[in-house]
């Protein structure tokens, strides 16, 4: 019994085969669908090849939504050096809500030579130096901006490695580093001459015992960023150099900063991007150009939260994908050669039959026919 219940079931089961076998003996292979077959076999390696490199890579999805963390404080980290003497600049905050943050709440004054020679810090100049040529090219090619965020991690850093100052020349400048936490609203962040003092409607700065002639805003932005400091970041005014023409002259730079949410294989942080517009000009009031010399950041807050995640193909749609490549080339290339083959036997069953001329057979009565002559077996002997 449980023989015949097993031959009825493998009956059954041959009746079900969807993929009938043809029989060597009836199969008929050709030159032309040898080689059909071999430039067939040849395109889905090649996109099989290609389809995994798709597979393997990565790309970044962006997705917007409205920002409303308002309570919370923002984090800015700076690192900028000053063409003068630490004793002669200040830098803070003032923010629209008239909140006044000092420097001395986290900010270091450390003096040094604002030239950077190759010889005392090799390092040093070739990092900025392909800083300067990075970003250059981000603002040739913006899609490198994702290649940036996919190769973020914390391991790796970007910052500029400790100076170790050993010239014997005096320090002429002021590097002015770490990190500052203001609200979450537009401010102005800015380096003028003069140390900030606390005002009722606002606040100044101690210029006045600052000579004129020593003012140089020539400056050199290694760092400038919000939010959680994320190594391997690279944001738009690292390796910003500007040196200037005057010593009347003012460098603002208006930056809107846009609240972000990184989340990769590699690292996963709330961190803030942001765009800028730089623009310098020439104190002179006899001109009417007004203003402080100085430099000025004067940074927006966006109400939208970019959020933006590193997408993979799934392996199921890879294998779909894969399964279409090669059933659609070899139904592709089956039918192309069909059509081929009729199209050859067409032009070669019409020169067969145009290659007959007709032929005059003599009649008893005179006459010709120009019928061509039937061919029967006796006229064979």
């Amino acid at each position: 019994m449980r023989r015949l219940n097993r031959k009825k079931t493998l009956n059954l089961m041959k009746e079900l085969d969807a993929f009938p076998k043809v029989p060597e003996s009836y199969v008929e292979t050709s030159a032309s669908g040898g080689t059909v077959s071999l430039i067939a076999f040849t395109t889905i390696a090649f996109l099989t090849v290609m389809e995994f490199m798709v597979y393997r890579d990565t790309w970044m999805k962006y997705e917007y939504e409205v920002d409303k963390d308002f309570t919370s404080k923002l984090r800015i980290n700076i690192d900028i050096t000053v063409a003068m003497r630490c004793q002669y600049v200040g830098a803070d905050v003032l923010d629209l809500a008239e909140t006044m943050v000092a420097s001395a709440d986290g900010l270091i004054y450390e003096p040094l030579l604002f030239v950077l020679l190759l010889h005392a810090f090799t390092l040093v100049c070739v990092i900025f130096r392909m800083l300067q040529l990075i970003q250059s090219r981000l603002q040739e090619e913006h899609s490198l901006q994702d290649v940036i965020f996919k190769s973020a991690f914390k391991s790796a850093s970007t910052a500029l490695p400790p100076r170790e100052d050993n010239s014997l020349q005096s320090p002429d400048a002021c590097r002015i580093h770490g990190h500052l936490y203001v609200n979450k609203v537009a401010g102005n962040f800015h380096i003028t001459v003069g140390k900030a003092i606390p005002h009722p409607r606002g606040h100044a700065h101690l210029a006045a015992l600052v000579s004129h002639e020593s003012y140089n805003f020539s400056h050199r932005i290694d760092h400038l960023s919000f939010g959680e400091l994320i190594p391997g970041i690279i944001n738009p005014l690292d390796g910003t150099e500007k040196i200037a023409s005057d010593h009347n002259q003012m460098f603002q730079y208006f930056i809107t900063v846009v609240p972000t949410k990184l989340h990769t294989h590699k690292i996963s942080a709330e961190t803030h991007q942001f765009s800028v517009t730089e623009r310098e000009r020439i104190i002179n009031h006899a001109a009417g150009s007004h203003g402080v010399s100085g430099i000025f950041m004067k940074y927006d807050i966006s109400s939208l939260m970019v959020t933006v995640t590193e997408e993979h193909m799934p392996f199921w749609q890879f294998l779909v994908r894969l399964c279409g490549i090669i059933g659609g080339i070899f139904s592709t290339t089956g039918i192309l050669h069909g059509f081929g083959r009729f199209v050859a036997e067409v032009i070669f069953c019409r020169f067969r039959l145009g290659s007959y001329r007709s032929t005059s057979v003599p009649l008893p009565d005179g006459h010709t026919s120009n019928h061509l002559p039937l061919i029967t077996d006796n006229s064979t002997h």
